[in-house]
């Protein structure tokens, strides 16, 4: 019998599984008592809070939301198009997994050049047979790239080396037909996270977990697509919060990276939240771009609300 409780089928940096036992401690009684009718989220990502949260409750509505084309267009044919996903995954996991490693590197590169190509010409506004190899490609390449990255470069173009993987389970079918079904009552978005603004009222609980602040030069995970998330963008998305989710009478959660933990006097987002409960909670992250730099960190979590 098919397992309906759908995990992330994408591996995104700063995914949030890891924390969900935390998070359980800061949600609001509005959603705990199953008042929430509407669940958002702006910044999409690997959905790790969103499949857990769709799991418990029966949202009348889902808002999700990404600037990344290639990832939300990825989550509609999941949605739309599973079957014929799995078929071309399962086509892409045998000619990898029967290779020798030189043989593994070539089909890595030669998908991922493909899947350059189609950036250029795919029209991510009306769906096509090409969005669902593109997906497959998406999907394929997060499996065998190095340490499941995604990022692009100043063209948008996916720039990943190979990862080198003697195996990579790159058609999860029975995680695939979970989040078909998980998503059954999401609408998609492509944009700027100010793209769900009409869609926030007072019985909304928002997520929101914006690429992360960088704690120093090698722990950069901003690169999700062409428009860097800087600071200027972390200060827009505050007062967004500020003025328009909390204004409405919305609940919000939001996640980001704690500078305190290189820099004690940092404090970038107790200015820009202040007046907001901030906690922290432990996650294990890479926190540079070497191994070793592999640790138990703090991240903040930042809501509008009161918690008994």
């Amino acid at each position: 019998m098919l397992d309906l409780k759908a995990k992330p089928f994408l591996k995104w940096a700063g995914g949030k599984s890891q924390l969900l036992d935390q998070f359980q401690n800061y949600y609001p009684q509005k959603l705990l008592k199953g008042n929430v009718k509407r669940y958002i989220e702006p910044f999409l990502g690997g959905g790790a809070v969103f499949f857990y949260l769709q799991s418990q409750y029966n949202f009348e509505e889902i808002i999700l939301n990404d600037i990344n084309e290639e990832l939300i267009l990825t989550y509609y044919v999941v949605q739309n198009n599973v079957k014929e996903l799995i078929e071309q995954l399962e086509i892409l996991e045998s000619t990898y997994l029967e290779g020798d490693m030189i043989k593994k590197e070539e089909v890595y590169y030669g998908q991922r050049e493909l899947f350059n190509l189609e950036k250029k010409t795919l029209n991510y506004n009306v769906f096509s047979n090409e969005w669902i190899g593109h997906a497959a490609k998406m999907i394929f390449l997060n499996k065998t790239c190095f340490n499941g990255l995604y990022r692009q470069n100043k063209k948008g173009e996916y720039n990943v080396p190979f990862g080198k993987r003697k195996k990579a389970a790159i058609c999860d079918k029975d995680n695939l037909l979970a989040v078909n079904y998980a998503l059954k009552k999401a609408k998609l978005l492509i944009g700027d996270f100010e793209n769900i603004t009409n869609y926030v009222d007072e019985n909304s609980f928002l997520y929101i977990d914006p690429p992360y602040r960088p704690l120093n030069e090698t722990s950069s995970f901003t690169d999700y697509s062409k428009i860097p998330f800087d600071d200027e963008s972390q200060k827009r998305l505050a007062n967004w919060a500020r003025m328009v989710v909390d204004k409405k009478g919305a609940c919000f959660m939001l996640s980001n990276s704690d500078p305190k933990n290189v820099d004690q006097n940092d404090n970038f987002f107790e200015d820009i939240y202040k007046g907001y409960n901030i906690v922290r909670v432990k996650a294990t992250r890479n926190i540079n771009s070497k191994g070793s730099g592999r640790g138990e960190i703090n991240e903040l979590l930042i809501f509008n609300y009161d918690i008994i």
